[in-house]
């Protein structure tokens, strides 16, 4: 049996900058450019309680949030501290998953201050991040890496949430199904007509029904329902893209794509904000009406460097399909990919070293 923490600091960027500048704590923060075409890269709890979110248009935030101080962000200085927060978790164990600069997984079945449950473990991290960096994490323990994370989530901020073995079923059971890895808005929705709308609803379905209704992902539905999850805490865990795509209600033309491009561009630039690896490839992604799926890409030269150019990028891409006019589209996304080392002969993942 695995024993598996996952660690999220707290409003990360956020956090670091009011405890960088003591006339921003306990105002509502959001870091991010000023502008129409901005995009919040985080926000402060107490931004957070107007409704702000990352991701959301910039100008929208301020508009629910007049009082917030727009605070552009500084990844360097991010990266710095995840790299400090990483140091303290390498003091527990080695087998250390990230997944972006300020959350990770980390299986602790070992570890190697000799602490006798992974309770404890999680306990020593915050308090280390606590009392060395004067951050706060938020941290979840459970038998395996999808319970952990939403473990974690369940007790924000500063909080931890322990689900030993035998509450798993019983901890994942009333949750809406949209809280399961992979069940986006689309499969949410498609549950939502079978009238499956939290965990337990889905897992009285029969697996055979849920295979026979979504294929391979059904049986995933299946095993995830039931609190399955082998898989392991990868240490060398790599991202080799990110992207965001949008499924439309209605079918459209190819020219009426711009706008969602615009805003999945914003979309997938905050989320390669958080990298400390850089791509080297754009991409578009197209299903049509009759499910042909195709793809435009391109490593220019010199990669866009602000939303607005990775935007521009994209729709270049849109230019390039080929497909008649009349043709409509039932999904676009849009992508970042190849990431590779800033130095190409120093590995600097996230969550890194040095």
């Amino acid at each position: 049996m695995r024993r598996i923490v996952h660690i999220d600091m707290d409003a990360f960027y956020a956090s670091v900058e009011q405890r960088d500048d003591p006339a921003l704590r306990g105002r509502p923060v959001v870091v991010a450019w000023k502008g129409a075409r901005s995009v919040v890269c985080a926000a402060s709890y107490e931004a957070r309680t107007f409704g702000v979110r990352s991701a959301m248009p910039a100008i929208r935030a301020e508009r629910l949030c007049p009082n917030a101080v727009f605070v552009p962000p500084d990844f360097t200085r991010y990266k710095a501290v995840s790299r400090q927060v990483h140091a303290i978790l390498e003091r527990h164990t080695d087998r250390i998953e990230p997944l972006s600069l300020d959350e990770a997984y980390l299986d602790v079945t070992t570890n190697h201050q000799g602490l006798a449950t992974a309770t404890d473990v999680a306990r020593a991290i915050r308090a280390s991040i606590r009392e060395e960096l004067a951050l706060t994490a938020s941290a979840g323990v459970a038998p395996n890496k999808f319970v952990a994370k939403i473990a974690a989530d369940h007790r924000k901020p500063d909080g931890l949430h322990v689900v030993p073995p035998e509450r798993v079923l019983s901890f994942l059971t009333p949750l809406p199904v949209g809280r399961l890895p992979g069940v986006g808005q689309v499969m949410a929705e498609k549950l939502a007509a079978m009238a499956l709308h939290t965990v337990g609803e889905l897992r009285a379905v029969p697996t055979p029904l849920l295979v026979h209704k979504f294929g391979r992902w059904g049986l995933r539905l299946a095993e995830l329902a039931r609190g399955i999850d082998d898989d392991p805490v990868v240490p060398s865990r790599v991202r080799q893209s990110l992207s965001a795509e949008d499924t439309f209600a209605e079918d459209h033309h190819l020219d009426e794509l711009g706008a969602t491009i615009v805003r999945l561009a914003e979309r997938v630039w905050t989320q390669a904000a958080r990298e400390s690896r850089r791509p080297r490839t754009v991409q578009l992604k197209l299903k049509t009406a009759d499910f042909q799926t195709l793809t435009r890409s391109q490593s220019p030269e010199r990669m866009p460097d602000s939303a607005t150019a990775l935007a521009e990028a994209a729709l270049a891409l849109r230019d390039r399909v080929d497909l008649p006019p009349r043709t409509r589209y039932r999904l676009v996304g849009v992508g970042l990919a190849q990431f590779e080392d800033e130095a190409p002969t120093l590995q600097d993942p996230l969550f890194a070293t040095s």
